[in-house]
């Protein structure tokens, strides 16, 4: 036994000798290609090739080389390790001229503490290294700071936020290598999977999985895998998407592909199909694998409150109170971290299971335990209440519906008594009309009285003939139209008509709306896209609040009232 571990210990040495030895006759570019090229075998390898390079650096006395080597170093390390790494990457690079420091340690540093869960520690370091980034004028490096922050967005549910940053960076960037620009695409497929744009997320997975296929990167290929699994689970083809999870499953378990993100979002979006599918045995079984792991691992994320939500209905459906309550228990736990940590409430959390209500949902299983008539009175009283605020829902409701459908009756009755010149002003429910041509307030003495009569006639023609429904009408084009400037046209209209152009604008559109709704059938019958264009707005939404603000009743109660009144 001693003899074989002394030939052990000699082939070793000799092994290490002969590394070093090839490791001498590389430069450090080819080191660096060595290290971070993929194709070195295991931890160990590299953790020689990075050891090699900072001796060589030291000899050399090369600070720069230096710096290289504690990057290369405090990957796969211990986070206190990598820290210390870090810490001296900081301390030999303190004058170093190189425009990307200090902002690369502490890009990294952030990288490190988000890897760690530590999401305020993660941001901190973020920010600082755009701070830096941009003082130093580094475009690559503002770009990987920005892209950080939007990781940490999409991590904690900002996903439009996320995915503007990483698209603007997916194709406008083209410092950043293919390895980045595949990181990126993967991220921002799974954020527009969140602002359910479908279609762009399929495109970026397909080409992922094609991409990977022809570079035989497996990790690459699961990790897409796992998407397009994901991609299928919102669709809800729950069979497609576990045929896509399955694989990774194995994958990402085995020896290569091991990683807690991958590992834990597999296997939700597997108990996720799974309940989709009504098969709650299955889900549960998921479910319960990612509750060991976070207890093995501690790592935290917000969609385990949709998990543990699951564990404790599945449960309370079973009757089975001691494990409800220790999933309830469970719940609270992952949710104090995550309130400490993210500062936020989980989307995917049910109502009727928020921290406060499972508090006192707690409280209520552990007196029914020992006596069951207070969980009766809990449920009761919890019911009643919310009786009591739908019915005071619903009668708000019915008043609004009410107040609205009586100032659309008063329009159309309006319309029916060809009332052609008025404005509309809703108040207090009562429609009151007035002339529009009334002259109350007189113009700036500084117009005369005949380009007065002279605006006002052209204004005349421009609502007659139905001109303000042209688009892109201004104050300055309607001035030019009518051979006058648009500061006599301005004071003008807010004289005699008693409001500034844009209202006056708006009001004709509205009232001249009113009348051919109420009117013309076919017009009614149109999409509300294309009567908006037809009244010279740019879209629905401009006109459907347009309409709202003038008569004080929704587009759609005023159209819903006119098919009632003429179907009589």
């Amino acid at each position: 036994m001693i003899l074989l571990l002394i030939v052990c210990n000699v082939l070793d040495a000799q092994t290490n000798h002969i590394e070093e030895r090839f490791l001498e006759k590389r430069t450090y570019q080819e080191l660096e290609n060595d290290f971070y090229d993929g194709k070195t075998g295991d931890i160990d390898s590299k953790r020689n090739i990075a050891t090699y390079y900072l001796k060589k650096a030291k000899a050399e006395k090369n600070n720069t080389q230096i710096a290289e080597a504690y990057v290369m170093l405090h990957f796969d390390q211990p986070l206190p390790v990598a820290l210390q790494y870090l810490d001296s990457l900081q301390v030999i690079t303190k004058k170093s001229n190189e425009n990307y420091y200090p902002a690369r340690t502490y890009l990294l540093r952030g990288n490190l503490y988000f890897r760690s869960d530590d999401l305020q520690a993660a941001l901190n370091n973020y920010i600082l290294g755009l701070k830096y980034a941009r003082e130093k004028k580094n475009k690559r490096q503002v770009a990987m700071a920005d892209i950080s922050i939007a990781y940490l967005n999409n991590y904690i549910g900002k996903h439009v936020e996320a995915a503007q940053t990483l698209r603007s960076y997916v194709y406008n960037a083209d410092y950043m290598n293919q390895d980045e620009r595949k990181i990126l695409k993967l991220n921002l497929a799974d954020a527009y999977i969140e602002i359910d744009k479908m279609d762009s997320a399929y495109i970026l997975i397909q080409e992922g999985l094609q991409v990977s296929e022809k570079n035989k990167d497996l990790y690459s290929r699961h990790q897409n895998l796992g998407l397009l699994g994901y991609y299928n689970l919102k669709l809800k083809k729950y069979n497609a998407a576990i045929d896509n999870l399955v694989p990774c499953e194995k994958f990402f378990f085995g020896t290569n592909g091991q990683n807690k993100r991958n590992q834990n979002y597999t296997l939700l979006n597997l108990g996720r199909s799974y309940a989709g599918l009504q098969n709650k045995k299955k889900a549960i079984e998921y479910f319960t694998k990612i509750d060991s792991i976070v207890l093995k691992t501690g790592y935290v994320y917000p969609e385990l409150k949709e998990v543990y939500t699951y564990l404790i209905n599945y449960y309370k459906e079973n009757k089975d109170k001691e494990k409800q309550l220790y999933y309830v228990d469970r719940f609270l736990k992952v949710d104090q971290i995550l309130d400490s940590r993210f500062r936020y409430i989980s989307r995917e959390l049910p109502r009727r299971y928020d921290a406060p209500k499972l508090q006192q949902e707690k409280e209520s299983i552990t007196d029914e335990l020992k006596q069951r008539k207070t969980l009766f009175y809990i449920v009761l009283s919890c019911l009643l209440i919310s009786h009591l605020l739908f019915i005071n829902f619903y009668f708000k409701y019915k008043k609004s519906e009410k107040k609205y459908k009586k100032i659309a009756q008063d329009l159309i009755q309006s319309v029916n008594e060809n009332k052609s010149s008025w404005v509309r002003e809703v108040k207090n429910n009562v429609l009151l009309v007035q002339d529009t041509e009334s002259t109350d307030g007189k113009a700036s003495k500084m117009i005369s009285e005949d380009i007065v009569q002279t605006i006002l006639k052209e204004l005349e023609i421009f609502e007659t003939k139905d001109q303000f429904l042209n688009k892109g009408i201004t104050l300055g084009s309607l001035a030019k139209r009518i051979k006058t400037n648009s500061r006599y046209l301005s004071e003008i209209i807010n004289t005699h008509k008693g409001k500034n152009f844009a209202t006056y604008l708006n009001d004709l559109r509205i009232d001249y709306a009113i009348n051919r709704l109420a009117n013309d059938k076919k017009f009614r019958s149109y999409k509300l896209p294309f009567i908006a264009d037809e009244l010279g707005y740019n879209n629905e939404q401009a006109f459907t609040l347009a309409f709202k603000k003038r008569t004080g009743t929704p587009l759609s109660v005023y159209l819903k009232e006119i098919e009632n009144m003429t179907s009589i």
